[in-house]
């Protein structure tokens, strides 16, 4: 049984593993997206989505937590200049894992991981939604209601007369 296990180990030393996610979150930020397999891109997010909430409040000691954690200066400052403005209203959810297939040599199931904001393609036309809630059905106005109804009811009246 594999009763709280909740980390994958991919096959790897715990510091191999460590340094191998601090580059992969290193790219990410660098590149906006990067191709791997589907293993390590649910391993990168969940490495990555704590260090990306971290970047939404600017502070000295944010900055050293994440620093601590992924150890390249110019991947820190990115990260908290450019990604975190553009993530500040987000609850969460800041990467996307679109899978693409097999890899020729060794049929490893392929993915692309990539920051949701920083994509143009989805984003182009989508407006911000309203929000809504479930209270019930909103409600109208008579004067509204109304002239849908009449031309109705004088219709029927005209066909009265004529007859």
């Amino acid at each position: 049984m594999r009763h709280g296990k909740k980390i994958n180990h991919l096959g790897r030393k715990t510091a191999h593993r460590k340094s191998m996610l601090a580059n992969m979150a290193c790219s990410l930020i660098e590149h906006k997206r990067i191709n791997t397999t589907v293993a390590k891109a649910k391993a990168l997010k969940q490495f990555v989505e704590p260090l990306i909430t971290k970047s939404k409040e600017d502070t000295t000691h944010n900055r050293r937590i994440v620093y601590s954690r992924i150890r390249q200066k110019e991947a820190v400052a990115e990260l908290f200049r450019d990604v975190a403005p553009k993530v500040g209203d987000r609850p969460g959810g800041y990467t996307r894992i679109i899978k693409l297939g097999n890899r020729l040599g060794d049929n490893a199931d392929m993915a692309m991981i990539e920051l949701v904001d920083f994509n143009e393609i989805y984003n182009v036309d989508k407006q911000p939604k309203k929000k809504t809630t479930r209270r019930g059905r909103s409600k109208k106005s008579d004067a509204d209601v109304a002239p849908v109804a009449a031309p109705v009811a004088d219709k029927k009246a005209k066909n009265e007369e004529e007859e």
